[in-house]
This record gives structure tokens, C-alpha cells and sequence, in this order.
């Protein structure tokens, strides 16, 4: 783990390479981010990605929510990703409940040309298998934004695994 010190102190190449994957597949956003150095606290930094994220265009904010696997999937996906979803639980779905994911995903994506997002961590298969049951009830704006919402949860708890999250600066 590092302290913002060190992560203000590295070179670009070593920030992207660290936080390029904080944000799904999207290293964009750390290129962007590390133009804010320095970094007061973890909070800035973090606040300073999601303020990078939110300042991009609808476009390229779809292009970052289709970045993610859909949940239960048996497919490649990120080292962050595999173990998110290992902890869940949804490594070991049985067939029928692979199936039900395979059938909740692909309602889904038809319904809003987007992968459903929810960060896992904490959560069982039961209740990330309920919360795609009541969410794809949503209206397409609204599942946009959450996705949104999700995807920074995703990245907050990624960068906890990064930064000693106490640790300041006095520049």
C-alpha cells in the first residue's frame, strides 16, 4: 500500500500503471486524474476521478459502464473483477442459478444496452441476484446514473486497496 506522499512522488507512467484499472478497463481516467497532482488526501484523489469521469461526455461515460462483465458471467474479465466476483460468490452458481444470471443480464442489456453494474463486495449471489431483478424494473436515465453510482463504489473500495487512506500531505 502507499501513502499519498508516495503516490504524489511517482512518475506518471508508474500512477497510470497503478490506477489505470481502478476504473474498469478505462486507464483514461487515471491519465486524466494524475494532471491534479498533487493530491491532498486519499478523498481528493478519489473525488479528483470521479470528478474526471463526471466531466466526460455521455458517450464516453456509456463506453466506462460497457466496460464491465456482466455479474456470474463464465467469461475473461479483470484480476479485480474475478476476485470481486469470487467473494460474492458467483464463482460457484449452480447451473440453474448460472442460468437465471445468464437470463437477468441478458433482460438487462436488451432492455438498456448496458451490462448490470453493482458493486459486489459485502453481498451474497442471493441478493445481487435480487437487486438485478428490482433494478431492471428501472427506467434507462435513471439505470444510467446508478450504473454510475455503482462504478464509483467499485472504485472507492479498489483504491482503499491501493492507498493508506489516512494518510495527507501539508503541501
Amino acid at each position: 500500500m502507499y501513502t499519498i506522499q508516495e503516490i504524489n512522488r511517482i512518475s506518471d507512467a508508474s500512477f497510470i500503471q497503478i490506477f489505470g484499472g481502478v476504473f474498469e478497463h478505462s486507464p483514461w481516467v487515471a491519465e486524466k486524474t494524475l494532471m491534479a497532482k498533487p493530491f491532498l488526501s486519499f478523498d481528493h484523489l478519489y473525488q479528483t476521478m470521479v470528478h474526471t469521469v463526471e466531466e466526460t461526455t455521455n458517450q464516453k461515460k456509456l463506453a466506462l459502464i460497457k466496460e464491465h462483465p456482466n455479474l456470474g458471467d463464465r467469461v475473461q474479465m479483470s484480476e479485480n473483477s474475478v476476485n470481486e466476483q469470487e467473494n460474492a460468490g458467483l464463482n460457484q452458481l449452480t447451473e440453474k442459478e448460472y442460468k437465471q444470471f445468464i437470463y437477468m443480464n441478458q433482460s438487462y442489456m436488451d432492455k438498456f444496452g448496458f451490462p448490470f453494474i453493482l458493486a459486489v463486495r459485502g453481498k451474497n449471489k442471493d441478493e445481487i441476484y435480487q437487486s438485478m431483478v428490482e433494478r431492471v424494473k428501472n427506467e434507462k436515465e435513471e439505470e444510467f446514473h446508478q450504473a454510475l453510482a455503482e462504478i464509483y463504489k467499485i472504485a472507492l473500495l479498489r483504491l482503499e486497496e491501493v492507498i493508506i487512506k489516512d494518510s495527507f500531505t501539508t503541501n
